[in-house]
């Protein structure tokens, strides 16, 4: 029988430790189930973690395949990489021609490589780590905060906590087991968990309290409670005055908070309710709800800001960002997207020069911007310059807004998609490589705060499939001589540690070899000795030291900007998505192949129902229809979802052919939570679509 092998989930990234035994004969896991020994969770574990690691439903890729003459034919690895490389070779002239899109189901390892591949090797703007489309927004909110990036509170602080305010997202959908920490702990006397969305959510359900502020309200409801506490005289003034700077300038633009109220949706008793809440010792928590909007640095500058106004920063209180993907947290250190490894800052020369030096590269090759989201390269791919598109990991025609946009354009790129499943996105590539997945992929990764474990394999790789690890290297060694001189995992996270010493996020103190011995160690960690807790805070007395020019956090104040496309009356209603138990990472592992995806189903309120869904087809199925396409959907009678809004899942196949690519100015993330839609029968949509117009 094989042996039990610790590793970490790869589904969210609360991090969870899992022990894994793989199958006696062939490949593949066993049996899966939480680590009572993991410092994150103690054996706890949730089901969707467990059955996707054990018993994925998504479609395999097991051997490489390249197009010809329009056909996808099964290859050679050594054909496949031949074709890459011609491609790639013949562009290296004008590295900004290749876009490379990571992940964050990537180890740490893995996207270190890709980023040193697509920086170093290539030289491109055009890349992007996937944390544009899910937390960009609460990191630019963090470096003008406090100057770096991640939250200052770690999992200690949730029993510390008395309140529980948690806004624009829904843990006990999205991660399980943090829930279990927050309602724990909301069940403690003189403790409550309250919730700000406007679904009355499965977390909002479990909550002593919800308000439900308009789609898009979040920035207006979180000034009205700012305006409220400096009119009730309940800021924190020591605090201000000891660790902060700005905020005469933030009173200086705040709205009266009963005109703020009115824009977002809400009245003054809720305004006061959540000013009574921040009295006491409170973490806030957000996720996409907040992150995935044209204001949602913004928006969590605001819920920064409150935390500071009020002197909610400390163990056990502060902003608490929520991360989607497993290693999300891990590519924002490792990967070279927004910074260099390490946080180090993208435009510095004295950085710049020390990342040249440690790839043995002119320091002329790095390029001289961090490029666009997403949503800017796809764009490249039809204004130029982008020919040729590099995905690893990633599933941009589900997961990208106006997702038929991204077809086209990709239909007309030389596209090579690295993964483990065949997804919408394989669908238009030109070279498909098999990649490995969880339970046989050697590396580290990251959660949400900040603690690096391991990743393990308990099976031995199947015939034709290779590490993302190994891809990325060999691609890069015939791109660029020696850009990889060792490919042992171990080797490559000590490269990337030895880079990140003295850094804000230095992991130049975890080891291979520490992390068998203690399983999670956060960072910083600048000694083989250092294990962090709560950022920014320490020293005898309880000193702040804020990274920043003056050493204090900032407040943000940011006054947002008008959504990018309101009902009218076209559009009548609102579409919003979110997230499901099982859409993570846009569904590859847990739902139908591409071309036969699960039902869509429209949560929609009955009152919506009755104004709105009329017509031959009756109330059962409908097309929801935006301004960029249409799509069917069964209708579940929903009062969760307040009238005039329409609930999609956001990873569904078929949702993002209507979600818009507007993005925020500041952090470049998608605007998924808002755009204006209308509810037609089946029959007149269809028509529609075949006569060429959606309006």
């Amino acid at each position: 029988m094989s042996d039990w092998v610790p590793t970490t989930c790869m589904r969210c990234a609360v991090g969870c430790g899992h022990v894994q035994m793989g199958v006696d004969d062939g490949y593949g896991l066993d049996t899966v189930r939480g680590d009572s020994a993991h410092p994150v969770n103690q054996g706890l574990a949730c089901g969707r973690g467990i059955k996707e690691t054990a018993e994925p439903e998504g479609d395999w890729l097991t051997q490489p395949v390249i197009r010809r003459d329009g056909e996808l034919e099964a290859t050679t690895w050594d054909v496949a990489i031949g074709r890459i490389v011609t491609e790639f070779r013949d562009r290296l002239d004008e590295p900004n021609s290749i876009a490379v899109l990571g992940s964050g189901q990537q180890t740490n390892e893995a996207a270190y490589a890709l980023g040193k591949l697509a920086r170093g090797g290539i030289g491109t703007e055009y890349y992007d780590a996937n944390t544009t489309l899910c937390m960009a927004s609460a990191v630019t909110a963090y470096y003008d905060a406090f100057g770096s990036d991640a939250p200052p509170p770690t999992y200690d602080d949730i029993p510390d906590a008395e309140t529980h305010l948690v806004w624009g997202a829904n843990p006990r959908v999205a991660h399980p087991v943090m829930f279990r920490w927050l309602a724990d702990s909301a069940d403690d006397e003189g403790s409550e968990m309250v919730v700000v969305d406007p679904v009355h959510s499965e977390t909002a359900e479990a909550a002593d309290g919800h308000v439900a502020p308009d789609p898009g309200g979040d920035l207006d409801l979180a000034r009205a409670v700012l305006a409220r506490l400096v009119e009730t005289d309940g800021i924190d003034r020591d605090f201000v005055v000891e660790a902060t700077t700005g905020f005469d300038e933030l009173v200086a633009d705040l709205p009266d908070p009963r005109d703020a109220a009115e824009e977002a949706g809400v009245n003054m008793d809720a305004v006061d309710r959540l000013v009574g809440l921040l009295e006491s010792d409170t973490l806030i928590y957000w996720g996409m709800g907040v992150n995935q909007s044209v204001q949602g640095t913004d928006t969590a500058g605001a819920l920064i800001d409150l935390c500071l106004a009020t002197g909610n920063l400390g163990p056990g209180t502060g902003p608490f960002s929520l991360t989607g993907q497993a290693n999300s947290m891990g590519t924002r250190v490792c990967s070279s997207k927004g910074t260099w490894p390490g946080h180090r800052a993208f435009d510095d020369p004295h950085h710049r020069q020390v990342v040249a030096e440690a790839w043995d590269i002119p320091t002329g090759r790095l390029p001289d911007e961090t490029g666009p989201g997403p949503v800017g390269i796809i764009e490249a791919i039809e204004d130029g310059p982008v020919e040729a598109v590099y995905a690893v990991a990633t599933n941009p025609v589900a997961g990208a807004p106006d997702a038929g946009f991204v077809s086209e354009a990709l239909e007309d790129a030389f596209l090579v998609v690295q993964d483990a499943f065949r997804t919408a996105t394989v669908e238009h590539a030109d070279v498909i490589l098999p990649a490995a997945t969880w339970g046989e992929s050697e590396g580290t990764t990251m959660n949400m705060e900040r603690r690096v474990s391991r990743v393990r394999a308990a099976s031995d790789l199947p015939p034709g499939v290779r590490s993302d690890l190994d891809i990325i290297a060999t691609i890069g060694n015939a791109l660029r001589d020696d850009l990889f001189p060792d490919t042992d995992p171990a080797t490559v996270f000590e490269e990337f540690a030895d880079l990140t010493a003295g850094t804000a996020a230095d992991c130049s103190g975890i080891s291979y070899d520490r992390l068998a011995e203690e399983l999670a160690i956060r960072w910083p960690a600048p000694d083989e000795t250092a294990d962090a807790g709560y950022r920014y805070y320490g020293g005898e007395h309880g000193e702040w030291d804020f990274p920043t020019p003056s050493g204090r956090a900032r407040f943000a104040g940011g006054t947002g900007r008008e959504q990018p496309e309101p009902p009218d009356e076209a559009y009548p209603l609102t579409l919003t998505t979110a997230r499901e138990a099982d859409g993570y990472n846009t569904g590859v592992r847990s739902r139908s192949a591409p071309e036969e995806p699960d039902p869509l189903v429209a949560r929609v309120h009955p009152e919506t129902v009755e104004t709105h869904c009329t017509g031959p087809s009756g109330t059962e199925r409908v097309r929801v229809v935006s301004r960029r396409g249409s799509v069917t959907a069964e209708v579940d009678e929903d009062e969760a979802i307040p009238p005039g809004i329409v609930w999609l899942p956001i990873h569904h196949p078929a949702v993002n052919e209507l979600t818009i690519p507007a993005t925020d100015p500041d952090s470049d993330e998608p605007n998924f939570k808002q755009c204006a839609v209308r509810l037609a029968p089946v029959e007149t949509a269809a028509a529609l679509a075949e006569s060429g117009r959606a309006d």
